[in-house]
């Protein structure tokens, strides 16, 4: 029996209101007999207390127009001024069959005129209405962000899309707005503060757009878009949601970024927007300068962008990409010797000449794509040292990068292993070199695997290191074998003492390691010196040599080998 009632729905509530008992008691029991539950209020006033009271559970107001006290026309009024009441449809009473329009025109959802001769009719006529409201309900619940009030992703492109299309010519941009390491702001201060966080952006954006046309939605936690007409001044517009984020939390540090995507001709939102998010996404962790317009260069970047992740098939297939070699001299020896190689690659595209890697790296790297070009680099550079056994009788050792991505893939040390078998090599003829930001992803993965790399007998080279995420922790729990100091530390040593400063502890560090050290990046005699000086173990750079092709790498290292012996 407990079941049943409680799969039983709740009656609908509607509130009567008239000035007349004898109208108030005919539609309770014409109601009342349907299932419907009522509410009675004899003037305006009481009917509003009751409103604002019952809001949440009332489905409908059956409201007299002609009262004392206040009529139902000034409750009308009431009601569409307060968004909480607005959504609770109402039908009016009134035998004054000229009254119907202006009440229909003041929010009213249907009529009944009195007197209530037809049952069948009024209830006809409030279920109708009812249900109609609870469709609504149901599409609102489904459009809106409960969080914030604002859009929800689909209906917000849906309307956007609408709106384009109707007035293509009216220029509305994209906004596209982040909250700066929102992640972190939930797990210091907790969720329940994060989501005021967003309540309090949203309902800045909804009086923004209040004072002028557009829509805005949110999706995935703290992602705002904003489609509105062309701004003045965008900073302004962000440093109007800023200041009110910094007013309403003020022992916080919460911070903004925004991408704009300004209005094209024959350009449709969805487009817009995906500029919007890439003008966002370049300005993160940008506190100086938190707002990124998108423009003509932007756009030209994006294009090469997509040619070149489309042409990646073809550049590997092809071999567009090319494998470098740049020497590696140690110091220590006089005269400098060449002793090993770092593989660097090279895209010769048919069309667009000599790409940087600059350029394309970071973009496979952002793409999820960087695996396929290691894996290309570490299959010819393999290749490339053996056919140098062959041919010359030696060849150098050659480090390979590892990027993240590699270092947290099951099957390398398989790949590796087969690359290194197939071409005949030694472990210890391909170097490894990994990131020391990859330290910061997933440390105890990271060590796991570079030690058994390291067991197999593969050197391991930290690269870059001091470019940001260095600790001595780090350095006593990895099992490596050199450091490679980052080239920002070698540029200003002639002329920074304070860069020189860290050379000299860098250099220390690693010898009270037992780690030796490759300083990148050399190009002049006193930097030369400097580190020789220290005890610096090896350097590349082009003082000694840009990277070469592999043709050209096997003459200068075989023109080595003679002055050697």
């Amino acid at each position: 029996m407990m079941t049943d009632m409680a799969q039983r729905p709740q009656p609908r509530l509607v509130l009567v209101v008239d000035d007349q008992e004898i109208n108030r008691d005919a539609l309770g029991i014409i109601l009342e007999e349907k299932g419907y539950e009522t509410l009675y209020a004899e003037n305006g006033e009481e009917a509003l207390s009751a409103i604002r009271k019952h809001r949440g559970e009332l489905s409908l107001v059956m409201l007299d127009l002609m009262m004392p006290v206040k009529n139902g026309f000034e409750v009308l009024d009431e009601m569409q001024a307060e968004s909480r009441l607005r959504k609770i449809p109402v039908i009016v009473l009134t035998a004054d069959k000229s009254a119907e329009l202006l009440a229909l025109q003041k929010g009213a959802a249907d009529f009944i005129t009195k007197p209530f001769d037809m049952p069948e009719i009024i209830l006809a006529r409030v279920e109708r209405i009812i249900e109609l409201s609870e469709g609504r309900r149901l599409i609102s619940a489904a459009e809106q962000d409960q969080l914030t009030g604002l859009y929800t992703r689909n209906f917000f492109y849906e309307y956007a899309e609408n709106f384009w299309k109707f007035h293509p010519d009216r220029h509305l941009d994209a906004l596209a707005l982040n909250i700066e390491q929102f992640h972190v702001l939930n797990a210091v201060n907790g969720y329940e503060f994060g989501d005021r966080v967003l309540r309090t952006l949203g309902e800045e954006i909804r009086a923004f757009l209040a004072e002028r046309e557009g829509i805005a939605g949110r999706f995935d936690a703290d992602a705002f878009e904003i489609y509105c007409p062309e701004q003045p001044d965008y900073a302004a517009v962000l440093g109007r949601f800023q200041e009110r984020l910094n007013s309403a939390f003020k022992n916080v540090d919460i911070r903004l970024r925004m991408g704009v995507m300004p209005w094209q001709a024959g350009v449709e939102p969805i487009r817009l927007f995906d500029r919007a998010r890439v003008a966002c996404a370049m300005v993160r962790g940008n506190y100086q300068h938190p707002l990124m317009i998108h423009d003509e260069e932007m756009r030209k970047k994006e294009l090469l962008n997509q040619r070149l992740l489309n042409d990646l098939n073809a550049a590997i297939e092809e071999e567009q990409l090319r494998v470098y070699f740049q020497p590696k001299y140690d110091i220590q020896r006089d005269p400098p010797r060449m002793v090993s190689a770092e593989a660097l690659v090279r895209w010769v595209h048919p069309e667009l000449g000599m790409i940087s890697p600059g350029v394309f790296i970071p973009l496979l790297e952002g793409n999820g794509l960087i695996t396929r070009l290691d894996h290309f680099v570490w299959r010819k550079t393999a290749e490339q040292i053996a056919s140098w056994r062959k041919r010359c009788g030696f060849a150098v050792p050659v480090s390979v990068n590892l990027s993240r991505a590699d270092v947290f893939d099951r099957s390398l040390e398989e790949r590796l292993t087969r690359l290194i078998q197939e071409n005949g090599l030694t472990f210890r003829d391909l170097k490894l070199e990994v990131t020391e930001s990859a330290y910061t992803d997933n440390a105890r993965e990271l060590l796991d695997t570079v030690r058994s790399l390291r067991e197999k007998g593969f050197e391991i080279e930290m690269d870059d290191f001091g470019s940001g995420y260095s600790s001595l922790n780090m350095l006593s729990e990895m099992p490596i074998d050199v450091l490679k100091m980052d080239m920002k530390f070698i540029r200003n040593i002639e002329q920074k003492k304070t860069d020189r400063q860290l050379v000299r502890l860098v250099l220390d560090i690693a010898r009270s390691l037992k780690l030796r050290v490759v300083a990148e990046g050399v190009e002049t005699e006193g930097q030369l010196a400097f580190l020789k000086k220290r005890g610096c173990d090896l350097v590349q750079g082009y003082y000694f040599s840009r990277p070469l092709p592999a043709e050209e790498f096997e003459k200068l290292m075989m023109r080595e080998k003679e002055e050697e012996t």
